[in-house]
């Protein structure tokens, strides 16, 4: 045997490596590579996914302000209205003051109805153009923030003034709220009045507001036909038929921050809503 044999037997084997471990290489980067596709599609599903999530939850929220909205003022509004129309040939002087009442009514819900609309189509500068006038006839009031126990007081005179007697009792040490917390309490009771207002039978309302160490505890109670003596609850009027969105929105708004809300009919008669919302949760 020759050396050229010699050395073509010696590289033989090597050259055999040499294309085996290419032929793996080029296997092993084929995988990789269909592995990062797989991946790259998985993570774009998982962003459609997160982003349709997101749209529903959006969409929700969207909902319950448009109720809260809707359903407090123009609640307000039709008790006023109706309340106008049987004394305006007899008391027209209260007459006015109910058309008054709606009137305003009308307003604010117009501007919380402007500073929704605005938030969903703000400008390309992320600035809102037309926050909407808090007063038909003054253009320049800015928005007010978004209303918590600070403006029980004026929620529960307008309340009154519709025609539903409210009592509201405050204990422990009043101290500031984390602004979730805030709203959402000062919904709670809002809400409650409302369908108070619009199913109650000439009865009362009583509220508590109770700062607790660890928690803020909220309770409404209005009067009613108990079913312990068999009366039967008034029908509501065709205008306050509900779907009951605004107490799961209220539900889903608690949940958040861990807490629980009951709403249920007494059986003294009228019905209850509570709410503890805890103030250390991180």
């Amino acid at each position: 045997m020759g050396e050229y044999d010699v050395l073509a037997a010696a590289l033989a084997p090597a050259c055999a490596a040499v294309l085996v471990l290419a032929a793996a290489l080029v296997r092993t980067r084929r995988r990789w590579q269909t592995a990062v596709g797989e991946r790259g599609w998985l993570l774009e599903r998982e962003r459609e996914s997160a982003a349709e999530a997101a749209i529903a939850a959006e969409r929700d929220r969207i909902a319950r302000e448009l109720h809260d909205i809707v359903s407090h003022n123009v609640s307000l509004m039709v008790v006023q209205a109706s309340a106008a129309r049987e004394v305006l040939g007899t008391m027209p002087d209260e007459a006015a003051t109910a058309l008054r009442a709606v009137e305003d009514a009308g307003r604010g819900a117009m501007t919380d109805l402007r500073h929704l609309l605005g938030l969903l189509a703000p400008a390309q500068n992320g600035e809102d153009t037309d926050p909407g006038p808090a007063r038909a006839d003054d253009p320049g009031t800015p928005l007010a923030p978004q209303p918590g126990l600070d403006r029980l007081g004026h929620l529960v005179d307008r309340i009154s003034f519709a025609g539903l007697p409210v009592e509201v009792r405050i204990s422990g040490e009043p101290r500031p709220l984390p602004q979730g917390v805030d709203v959402t309490a000062y919904l709670i009771i809002q809400e409650a009045l409302t369908n108070a207002l619009r199913h109650g039978d000439g009865g009362k309302a009583e509220v508590s507001v109770r700062y607790a160490d660890h928690a803020l505890r909220v309770e409404v109670l209005n009067t009613g036909p108990s079913v312990l003596t068999g009366t039967a609850p008034a029908a509501p009027k065709a205008h306050g038929a509900g779907t009951g969105r605004g107490l799961l929105g209220l539900r889903e708004r608690v949940a958040v921050y861990g807490g629980d809300l009951d709403a249920r009919r007494r059986l003294g008669g009228g019905y209850r809503v509570r709410a503890r919302i805890p103030l250390d949760r991180p």
